[in-house]
């Protein structure tokens, strides 16, 4: 790899799509994109010999773009990050930046030197030196702002590819009929929606989905119809729902679950009603038929999920249940909805 800023496997992918149509299957992005939104601000560590400059970095990089690890000396920096990766750097030393180029066997960090003198010269010293983005240290609080965000974008993607590359040996992410996430990658991501719900003190709702009846379709039209009907279902689900932030996972033969992250009671009710409308309005095609499907659907939703509070996944999954099983017993093709933290408020329709 050049001495020079160096591109990532990342930045590459970026530039290919960037030339041409994409042809990645949207189930996989759309589990990849819930990868990189669990995953907790990318570790940074800032390393400015320049006291004014590294007390103005400190202030500008808050907790929630990167968590930061400050330090004074290129020594003391270089033992940090051997001790523990950085997947970002910003320093305004060169000769720090070369001895992380040099580091044999570890991890690459993407790098931002900031330059005491914002010129061609200097940013051309700072990218030979092994820099991957270079700024004035006069830059504007925006600018800087936005630069780092880059950074960290890069930082969370590669993390993502990491993490699916680690983990496709052990489980598949997508369910292969429906397109849909599998029952793994749902009982593995859906706890950390949980648990970023808590972090932050935000809404969460989580909708299970049965389709009604659907054993007299494979045993009346057969299993190849079945299988149709299954196919066309996580994408009819899908167009009600906000692209990139809410997501479908198949959990059984034709049961569903939809988690809905910043979604609360009351939005989570009218997705719900939407969802039932949007399945049984329109019949699903099966060769030249036309079939009318229905499906029941039980939503527990969350205003501000709690912290600390143990087996919250667990408890939300069997209250969405129970509120599933009211539905069917009512009639089905309804939808039940309970708010978790008062449990005896069901709303039938």
């Amino acid at each position: 790899m050049a001495s020079g800023g160096h591109t990532t496997v990342i930045q590459r992918v970026l530039e290919r799509r960037a030339a041409k149509p994409s042809t990645t299957d949207e189930g996989t992005t759309a589990t990849v994109a819930v990868m990189v939104r669990l995953l907790q601000p990318p570790k940074a560590l800032l390393a400015f010999v320049d006291s004014p400059l590294r007390q103005h970095m400190e202030r500008c990089v808050t907790s929630d773009m990167l968590d930061v690890e400050s330090v004074a000396d290129e020594l003391q920096a270089v033992r940090r990050f051997e001790a523990e990766f950085r997947p970002v750097v910003l320093t305004d030393s060169q000769e720090l930046i070369r001895k992380l180029r040099a580091l044999p066997g570890v991890r690459t960090p993407f790098i931002v030197y900031v330059a005491e003198l914002d010129d061609a010269a200097e940013r051309e010293a700072g990218l030979a030196a092994g820099a991957d983005e270079c700024v004035g240290r006069r830059v504007s609080d925006r600018e800087l702002d936005a630069r780092i965000r880059v950074a960290r974008r890069i930082a969370e993607l590669e993390s993502a590819l990491r993490i699916t590359l680690e983990e496709n040996r052990k489980l598949s992410a997508t369910d292969e009929l429906t397109r849909t996430a599998s029952r793994r990658f749902f009982g593995k991501h859906f706890p950390r929606e949980v648990d970023r719900a808590a972090r932050y003190g935000r809404a969460l709702s989580v909708i299970l989905c049965d389709i009604d009846h659907f054993k007299n379709i494979n045993d009346t039209l057969g299993h190849a119809v079945g299988d149709e009907t299954l196919q066309q279902f996580g994408p009819r689900l899908q167009q009600v729902l906000r692209r990139g932030i809410d997501w479908v996972a198949r959990i059984g033969g034709e049961e569903f679950v939809i988690v809905m992250p910043e979604t609360a009671y009351e939005q989570a009710l009218d997705v719900a009603r939407k969802l039932r409308a949007a399945v049984s309005h329109t019949p699903f095609k099966a060769g030249k038929k036309s079939i009318r499907v229905t499906a029941s659907f039980g939503v527990c939703g969350i205003d501000q999920v709690p912290g600390a509070e143990p087996k919250l996944a667990e408890r939300m999954l069997e209250v969405a249940d129970l509120a599933l099983y009211s539905s069917k017993k009512g009639g089905r093709n309804r939808v039940t909805a309970t708010r978790l933290k008062d449990p005896a408020a069901e709303v039938g329709t």
